[in-house]
């Protein structure tokens, strides 16, 4: 057969692609590569395998993208500032100035937060013993037994100043005590004077709602407060003075803290002549 001439049917083609020796397909679909040479198929792309430290990256943006715009300044909006030290105190005052009873005070100190010692101590010490006694003692700040325990003086000073009491006939039911400083500072390090001067206000209204005959002040921290004075203890101790703080005046006595006695048990001898004239001047008060 020529292969110049036309082709007949479909069998006729068959026949002849058996007649010249294709008889075996090779394919799903016949090619006729006389019309057209297939164009070869593109290798499949690489995929990149996913491990943990290499996460799939994520499709270019086809898009740009949108400019923040800048933001905007508006010059009238006013600017938050803390309070001041002098605005803290004021605040201080004006709280402890609306309490009308010793219970108000205590329930206005747990919740007053504006001390940063309230932060890191335990509990509030408040005060301990009776609040109608003739005879306020008043310390510097509490330690780590009255910090754990939520009361004055009941450490290794304490039992020191229960002795000294005990040694002018008075114990804890005939005296009322307190601290300059309601909340123990961290490592019973001294009191700093933004402390005291925070916490006076609230003082201040505990001896105006006492009212007390005396106070007995216990070391150089506690004199110096409530005395307005830069003069050290050893100079004060056993003068009298007076208290004036608020609406209430009152002979105030200053004297060496039990826990500077641990230390210097040689002036014992000091601190008991301070004691016997406390005496003296409450006896002749009350009588």
């Amino acid at each position: 057969m020529d292969s110049t001439e036309p082709l007949g049917n479909a069998l006729e083609q068959l026949q002849w692609h058996i007649d010249a020796g294709a008889d075996e397909a090779i394919g799903d679909v016949p090619i006729n590569h006389l019309n057209a040479v297939a164009e070869p198929e593109p290798a499949p792309k690489p995929t990149a395998k996913l491990t943990p430290e290499s996460p799939p990256k994520p499709a270019p943006e086809t898009t740009p993208k949108a400019k923040r715009p800048a933001p905007v300044i508006r010059k009238s909006e006013p600017v938050i500032q803390l309070q001041s030290a002098e605005e803290t105190t004021a605040n201080a005052q004006a709280i402890a100035q609306a309490c009308n009873s010793l219970d108000e005070l205590r329930d206005k100190l747990t919740v007053f937060d504006q001390c940063p010692l309230q932060a890191t101590a335990q509990n509030l010490v408040f005060a301990d013993g009776n609040p109608k006694a003739d005879l306020m003692i008043i310390g510097e700040a509490p330690g780590a037994d009255e910090d754990r325990q939520g009361v004055p003086f009941v450490g290794v000073s304490g039992q020191l100043l229960d002795r000294m009491l005990a040694a002018i006939g008075r114990d804890r039911t005939s005296v009322y005590i307190t601290n300059i400083l309601p909340w123990r500072p961290p490592g019973n390090r001294k009191p700093t004077p933004f402390e005291s001067e925070l916490c006076l206000p609230f003082l201040t209204r505990h001896i105006e709602l006492v009212q007390p005959k005396a106070l007995l002040l216990l070391g150089g921290t506690s004199a110096s407060t409530l005395m307005n004075t830069t003069t050290g203890i050893t100079k004060l101790r056993g003068k009298w003075g007076e208290y004036a703080g608020g609406n209430y005046t009152c002979p105030c006595l200053p004297t060496y803290h039990p826990a500077y006695l641990l230390r210097q048990p040689a002036l014992k001898r000091d601190a008991w002549r301070d004691l016997l004239s406390m005496q003296k001047h409450l006896h002749v008060e009350v009588n």
